[in-house]
């Protein structure tokens, strides 16, 4: 094999594609800044036990090992940020009120989540640490649609769930974790036959709502509908009351409800959302409430936040124009130098064609140059 071939699902990101990343990224992070989030930059790597959450096993399974070669024990390459910064949040910080974290870098999985997608996303995020109430929820939909509008995005659909609708259906019952697990497959498959089965012994109004669930997906009307089929569970009811709280305050985007989605379950605690547009086949932007996160660093308080591959949304929007340069002479000359880096120094993208060689690049359009005029140096349209 060519020394040059990469591993399956890892690619090099090239000239105008990396500028287009940097670009969405300052985006994303200025918003974040302005909103009052602080930025933490954990490390790529650390003990295996501290990147791993109980309540997401697949992190195990997507989760580089190696052996530290000076102290023995088995460390991961990091397959998700969150779990870091929520112990950064609980050991290095330990603040008592709310805490307001955003994060940028690469994270490495095992194998690609779906066909096509890369093993080395460039993860984003941010989140809300130490309060319970929906104003926190709020919070993060506002900056994630805000920042998704600011980078371009159009057509946005925002669809969302709850965690606690299932547990409530299933609160009381007797249940072996083998066929909790199968009815959370069935579930996530929207398989009523297969509900029906599994639920056949169930108390009767247990089984016609979680046979309901798969059904109770669309726009706001599955609210309402929602709460006639789940009328008989208080903590359902008590969930739909929040879904429709946020679906009252959200602008900016089409919402769509999955009363019966349980993408994450063991993983949030409360509303759950995903962000899609009709440019990507995937959801773009996922989040929503774990308030267990922490609880493997001992401190298990409220968080709520999202996450975002930024190669997944650079390749869904257009791909920027070229960005207009000046194309300039390379010469020692004192004057020259002075006027290159003046421009410069007012933003501009100035390009020294080097002796002998004209300058090839994918990311700018020299569509000026700088012509000596007597003793001056001046910008000029250029023609090639």
């Amino acid at each position: 094999m060519s020394a040059w071939v990469l591993p399956d699902h890892i690619a090099d990101v090239l000239p105008s594609e990396a500028r287009h990343i940097e670009e969405l990224r300052r985006i994303w992070l200025d918003h974040a800044r302005r909103c009052g989030y602080e930025l933490v930059m954990p490390p790529l790597m650390e003990h295996l036990d501290s990147l791993l959450s109980d309540s997401d096993p697949s992190l195990n399974l997507q989760t580089f090992k190696l052996v530290d070669q000076m102290s023995g024990r088995t460390l991961g390459l990091r397959a998700d940020t969150t779990v870091q910064v929520a112990r950064i949040d609980a050991h290095l910080l330990n603040r008592q009120g709310v805490t307001r974290l955003c994060y940028c870098g690469p994270v490495l999985h095992t194998r690609a989540d779906r066909p096509g997608a890369t093993r080395e996303p460039f993860q984003l995020g941010a989140e809300i640490y130490g309060h319970q109430g929906l104003e926190a929820d709020l919070e993060i939909l506002e900056l994630a649609l805000r920042s998704a509008h600011s980078t371009g995005l159009t057509d946005m659909v925002l669809d969302m769930g709850h965690a606690r609708i299932v547990p409530a259906l299933l609160a009381g019952l007797t249940l072996s974790e083998e066929l909790i697990q199968s009815v959370h497959t069935a579930l996530g498959r929207k398989d009523s036959a297969s509900l029906a089965n599994l639920t056949h012994d169930f108390p009767p109004h247990v089984s016609n709502a979680l046979q309901m669930l798969p059904k109770l997906y669309g726009d706001a009307a599955i609210l309402e509908s929602g709460r006639k089929a789940l009328s008989a569970w208080p903590q359902a009811l008590a969930a739909l009351d929040e879904l429709q709280t946020l679906a009252d305050q959200v602008k900016g985007c089409r919402l769509s409800f999955d009363l019966g989605d349980l993408n994450g379950y063991g993983y949030y605690s409360g509303v759950r959302f995903a962000l899609y547009s009709a440019n990507a086949g995937d959801a773009l932007l996922r989040g929503g409430r774990y308030d267990a996160v922490g609880a493997v660093f001992g401190r298990d308080r409220p968080a709520v936040g999202f996450s975002l591959d930024l190669k997944e949304w650079a390749r869904c929007l257009p791909r920027p124009i070229q960005h207009s340069a000046i194309r300039a002479p390379w010469s020692h000359e004192a004057s020259l130098r002075l006027a290159i880096d003046a421009l410069r120094g007012q933003g501009e993208t100035v390009v020294c064609v080097l002796p002998g060689h004209e300058n090839e690049a994918d990311e700018f359009n020299c569509d000026r140059e700088l012509v000596q005029m007597g003793t001056q140096w001046t910008v000029q349209p250029f023609q090639p």
